[in-house]
């Protein structure tokens, strides 16, 4: 059974910074694409950042320069280092893998 459990969010200034976890059981995180998606309230979800199982990374181009997916095989964990945080970045941030999404963590940033 996979499961992902995203934590790590919480209320930031504009300028600061998160980390976002996702523990992952049920799968091997090196053997699978990983994503970071948010959803706004009334906006649709959106993909902000992805690595694949190759460990290539691609990002949204709205994160591109302020975040950074990383992942730690050994800890079968998923990271979303997000800096120079804006306004904008509010959502709740969602860890994905094929049809597998976690229950979210809400990223509230603060002007």
């Amino acid at each position: 059974q996979v499961q992902l459990v995203e934590s790590g969010g919480g209320l930031v200034q504009a300028g600061g910074s998160l980390r976002l976890s996702c523990a992952a059981s049920g799968i091997i995180v090196s053997r699978s694409d990983m994503r970071w998606n948010r959803q706004a309230p009334g906006k649709q979800r959106e993909s902000v950042a992805t690595i694949t199982y190759a460990g290539a990374t691609t990002y949204a181009d709205s994160v591109k320069g302020r975040f950074t997916i990383s992942r730690d095989d050994s800890k079968r964990a998923v990271y979303l280092q997000m800096n120079s945080l804006k306004p904008e970045d509010t959502a709740v941030y969602y860890c994905n893998t094929g049809r597998y999404s976690g229950q979210g963590t809400q990223v509230t940033v603060s002007s």
